[in-house]
């Protein structure tokens, strides 16, 4: 009975916490900031995406993530920005942006999403260090493939849709259907208004950024001092490298726009974070009209003439040699930081006013 009586005592305090945790408040959150990856820790050491949020906005409490690849989400209760850390990959990803929709913990209904992660640039957009502010995403991961060795002459690349025999399928087929999102266009308003917000912000430069760029000598807008641009991103969790993949990236993107979207930066996460929040959208946990992608170069998708691509997947295996990882996660908070500031410091307009 003794026993029995604890046991029942145990359950009912059990369950009043549960209660009382179920009870409390969500905490409101005006901007969340996704970032992909961290090297190390947090703060303290070397900086991946994350760690100039953490240290500088600051984003100063921790909460544990679950169902993340990252295990710790962290917030700044002035401001009420929460940054997330997804993992690298889509996979990643649509796990981070989920579980993050579904945690009772945080109310998200009117929160901004941006994300803020490094990329590979189009030497014919810009250089290392660009930040780019993507109007249209273009899923790259999903296609028909013809090995290059065996592609009919008439085509420029061996990609054609997957409900399409050939590259360009007309009439194209639908963006959103069984085969896939190919497609997402962000509020353009929206971006526009980040990219003037932006558009002066002084980029990074330095001896190892001009050397990098120094090659592409066919190419004005690698040759030029990094700044901020709008620019779109092709989405897929292939590493690929090489002037042919970056006339087929060019080509897949105009394709997919119907001619309305440029190609700058190449990335993988970007799809399925806009599929991910716009199936949560649909259930009025999140607003997917408020979602910005900005993407900054780390390095180029394709080698300057003369050189083969294989070169640089070599360069890349020595950290003196990617000079641009430093450049681009400092461009990233340099031009993110002050539209997340500009939205959570006028909460009273932007929570009701999507620019």
């Amino acid at each position: 009975m003794v026993a029995m009586a604890l046991l029942m005592k145990g359950s009912v305090v059990a369950c009043a916490a549960s209660l009382n945790v179920q009870a409390s408040a969500p905490l409101p959150v005006r901007v969340v900031v996704v970032t992909t990856f961290e090297l190390g820790h947090d703060s303290g050491d070397l900086p991946g995406e994350f760690q100039n949020w953490v240290e500088k906005l600051p984003l100063s409490e921790g909460f544990p993530a679950p169902g993340m690849a990252h295990e710790v989400l962290r917030y700044n209760p002035n401001l009420h920005v929460l940054g997330v850390v997804s993992g690298e990959g889509p996979t990643h990803m649509a796990e981070a942006m989920t579980a993050l929709s579904l945690d009772p913990r945080f109310d998200l209904h009117h929160a901004y999403f941006v994300l803020a992660g490094i990329a590979g640039i189009d030497p014919r957009a810009g250089t290392v260090a660009t930040a780019a502010w993507a109007e249209h995403v273009v899923n790259g991961g999903i296609a028909h493939l013809i090995d290059a060795r065996e592609i009919p002459s008439s085509w420029s690349d061996g990609f054609t849709p997957v409900q399409g025999s050939t590259p360009d399928e007309r009439p194209r087929p639908p963006i959103h259907s069984i085969a896939g999102d190919m497609l997402f266009t962000l509020k353009p308003s929206l971006v526009q208004w980040a990219y003037r917000l932006t558009q002066n912000v002084i980029l990074p430069d330095n001896q190892k950024l001009i050397m990098m760029r120094q090659p592409y000598k066919n190419f004005p807008h690698a040759l030029d001092r990094a700044h901020v641009i709008m620019g779109d991103t092709l989405s897929t969790e292939i590493f690929w490298v090489g002037a042919r993949m970056n006339d087929w990236a060019e080509r897949w993107v105009r394709y997919w726009t119907d001619g309305q979207g440029r190609m700058a930066t190449t990335a993988e996460e970007d799809v399925a974070l806009c599929q991910a929040l716009t199936l949560q959208g649909k259930s009025g946990r999140v607003d997917p009209q408020r979602i910005l992608i900005l993407r900054t170069a780390s390095n180029f998708d394709m080698p300057p003439p003369g050189r083969q691509p294989a070169s640089m997947l070599v360069d890349e295996e020595h950290e003196e040699n990617f000079a641009g990882l430093y450049a681009s996660t400092d461009s990233a908070y340099r031009v993110a930081s002050p539209v997340v500031k500009e939205l959570a410091t006028h909460w009273g307009y932007y929570e009701t006013h999507v620019p």
